[in-house]
């Protein structure tokens, strides 16, 4: 076969991903109302976003009148709205967690501060939202809906209160400085509230018409803590604070509120209940954030990955003409067309960034996909144990451990729910068996154990290894890099992106909850069934690096359960709670596995669905071959960090052995060797080049000790071995994909100012 020949049947990738592509990856092909969510909010990021930062918007802290021109914008383009039911106001029926992720990826794909900014006001009512009383949620909701038309209104702003100021900011969330008392409680009458609460980094505070806010009991007639909302026009103080002098999202107005002010009890998010005198909150504040939270915190993952995937246009733009311009690199030489692409270096690296910002998306937006799955079945879950009598909290967690243990034994093939294969139904009614709603409970049970863990590993996953790949970014742009005209605002990005990784819990916050929930059951039986998925991959796409995947999974499996069991060299328990020097190291490793799977299931996807959408027919094989690539480096790295992690964890609680009476009781003494010399001809020399040997003389080679025994731990040295070599190939792979960068067409220009 000629060169000629060869060279035609090369896939090289065309240009970068488009809108088709990412329809298909994140899973919205068939969504129009979400299609058309995407152009009406990019056209926002990058025409008022872009110029405001442009034009030097976020060198003050300041609240001005140029930022406050965005609201408008948003409420325009149907951001403000995207939270919202129709009823409310808004326009897009169900659950709209993964609207709310594509609105943050296209926003901070420009600027943070401005996806931060429209965010926020979605907090202030996700607590309403997930755990208001059916009067609060219709109040507020219709009333921060954009103005429809005729109507003649603004809409309310809200802010989500919860930080405290100093010493207490950062610490945990179940440190409350906000007090609540009762002020007033005449006999029949309502009760009103006396709240008192300072708060720190408090965004959207410079507008906000309504605040929700977490406070604790003062009072001795109020049981615990609770959230309750705050309004502006409440009697009292609402003083919004000085603005927080913040280097990082200036797009959004963040300040540090002081509140004093008198509510009636009907403003506590939930309701209430009077219990011999006492006000007992229908739901602690504690309980409040943990549903706001666990949906949350995926679309501020989601703001970094869009970071990542925004750099590499800019990236390859100022590699190519970095040398342009000079006398040594005249035009159509390779200098002046690749500029510093000639060097593997540089587009080796770019690998890494744009791989990792397909992994953290992928993970991402798989989080929000599960949140939109299980949103109306948690519901139903609600409705059906209400009907059999079961409150919220122990009652309901021991009503759901048999449930567990049914859906462990569907994944296991055994026998599942009489119910199952049934739809799924409101509350049992007379006359109809509740077992046909134990199948709902089931599909409750799986996602539930899986949206635990998603939520705080993509968290912790994409801001935190997303803010260290976005430093690489910058790097790669030399000192144009951390300029305040830097193409695609790469500085501005990697900053902002160090604030992301602490927003709703810091990093030690999601490495907890994941050391708790990643070792529940019926998780690590799915689990099982992701690494039988993953083989399977891997024997019909051994291209995507999921054979590594799949044994660097089961690597991290088998780590578990040791260190579970296992004890240091002291005797004390492993893995414990407060032990995180080995739970968090795990719960990272975890991180790396989940955001690979994700990516290579994201691929298949474009795989499957690609070839019946004719816009992508012509660069289909090289976009293939290219994320297939991307895949392969994304596993080898994953694989990489769960090995360094589990030998570390395995072998690192062991005492090396010494050179002392029990540390040598496995070596040869030389005289030994020697008698056996004549039964065993050059048993002496064998011995001294693989094992410990003491001369007659008590020397012995200089090293720390004895070579250390692996006695129980074969097949973790078995798994190392087989997962090292699962990276056949990966650097192959690597080659490949920076190879592609240098060929690849981008545009002329960012679409978005500089």
């Amino acid at each position: 076969m000629t060169l000629a020949a060869l060279e035609t049947k090369t896939d090289y990738l065309h240009a970068l991903p488009g809108d088709d592509v990412r329809q298909i990856l994140w899973r919205f092909r068939d969504r129009y109302d979400l299609q058309m969510l995407v152009q009406s909010v990019r056209a926002v990021a990058r025409g008022p976003v872009a110029r405001l930062v442009a034009s030097g918007a976020r060198n003050t802290h300041e609240w001005t009148a140029e930022k406050q021109a965005l609201l408008q914008a948003f409420d325009e383009s149907g951001v403000t709205g995207v939270f919202m039911d129709p009823g409310q106001g808004g326009f897009i029926e169900g659950p709209k967690n993964l609207a709310l992720a594509l609105v943050a990826f296209e926003l901070a794909w420009v600027d943070a501060g401005a996806a931060t900014g429209s965010l926020a006001g979605c907090l202030a009512l996700s607590p309403i939202h997930e755990r208001g009383t059916p009067e609060q949620r219709d109040y507020y909701m219709n009333r921060a809906a954009p103005a429809q038309p005729g109507e003649d209104r603004k809409p309310w702003r809200g802010a989500f209160c919860l930080t405290e100021p100093i010493p207490y900011v950062g610490v945990e969330t179940g440190m409350l400085g906000g007090k609540v008392r009762v002020s007033e409680w005449d006999e029949g009458q309502e009760p009103m509230l006396q709240v008192e609460k300072r708060g720190r980094f408090i965004t959207n505070m410079g507008f906000a018409n309504f605040v929700t806010a977490a406070v604790e009991s003062d009072d001795p007639r109020i049981k615990g803590t609770c959230m309750v909302i705050l309004e502006e026009t409440d009697p009292g103080t609402f003083d919004r604070g000085t603005p927080t002098r913040k280097l990082v999202h200036q797009l959004s107005s963040t300040r540090d509120p002081i509140f004093s002010l008198k509510v009636p009890a009907s403003r506590i998010i939930g309701g209430y209940s009077v219990k011999d005198g006492v006000i007992v909150p229908r739901y602690s504040h504690g309980e409040v954030i943990e549903a706001v939270f666990r949906r949350t915190r995926v679309t501020v993952a989601i703001m970094t990955s869009a970071k990542l995937l925004s750099a590499v246009e800019p990236v390859i733009r100022y590699g190519r003409g970095r040398f342009r311009g000079g006398s040594i690199a005249s035009p159509g030489s390779p200098r002046y067309e690749l500029g510093l692409q000639l060097k593997q270096d540089v587009v080796h690296r770019l690998v890494d960034v744009w791989a990792t910002g397909e992994a953290s998306a992928a993970l991402g937006f798989e989080a929000a996909r599960v949140f939109d799955l299980l949103d109306p079945i948690e519901k139903q879950k609600t409705e059906i144990l209400a009907a059999r009598g079961i409150k919220p909290g122990t009652a309901t967690m021991k009503a759901m451990r048999p449930i567990q243990k049914r859906a462990i034994e569907l994944l296991h093939g055994e026998k599942a729910g009489q119910g199952a294969g049934r739809g799924p139904g409101g509350p049992p009614h007379a006359g109809e068996p509740s077992e046909s709603y134990d199948d709902i409970l089931i599909q409750y049970a799986l996602l539930d154990s899986v949206a635990n863990v998603l939520c705080p590993a993509c968290k912790l996953w994409n801001t935190g290894h997303g803010a260290r790949m976005m430093r690489e970014a910058v790097s790669l742009m030399g000192g144009y890099g951390i300029t305040e005209d830097c193409p695609g605002f790469l500085g501005h990005k990697w900053m902002d992106a160090q604030l992301e990784a602490t927003y709703e819990g810091p990093e030690a916050v999601q490495r907890r909850q994941l050391s708790v929930t990643m070792t529940d059951d019926l998780f690590l039986a799915q689990f099982r069934q992701w690494i039988r998925d993953m083989r399977l991959i891997a024997n019909d796409h051994p291209g995507t690096g999921a054979c590594a995947l799949a044994t660097a999974m089961q690597m991290w499996l088998w780590t578990l359960q040791h260190l579970q069991k296992g004890t240091d060299a002291d005797g004390a328990k492993l893995y414990q709670g407060s032990r995180q020097g080995v739970t968090f190291p795990l719960a990272d490793a975890l991180c790396w596995l989940l955001s690979s799977r994700s990516q290579i299931l994201d691929l298949l996807e474009l795989q499957k669905q690609g070839p019946e959408n004719p816009t992508l027919a012509e660069g289909l094989p090289g976009l293939v071959a290219f994320l297939t690539d991307l895949c392969h480096v994304q596993a080898a790295h994953a694989a990489g960090e769960v090995g360094r992690v589990c030998a570390e964890l395995v072998f690192g609680y062991n005492r090396h052995p010494s050179w002392d009476t029990e540390g040598c009781a496995t070596c040869y003494q030389s005289d030994d060797l020697e008698a056996l010399e004549s039964l065993i001809p050059g048993i002496a020399s064998l011995a001294r080049g693989y094992t410990d040997v003491i001369e007659s003389d008590g020397t012995h080679t200089p090293k720390a000790g004895p070579c250390v025994r692996f006695d129980g731990l074969d097949q973790f040295s078995r798994l190392r071995v087989r997962m090292d070599g699962c990276l056949t190939g990966s650097q192959l792979a690597k080659d490949r994909a920076a190879d592609a960068l240098t060929k690849v067409m981008i545009p002329e220009a960012l679409d978005y100012p500089q």
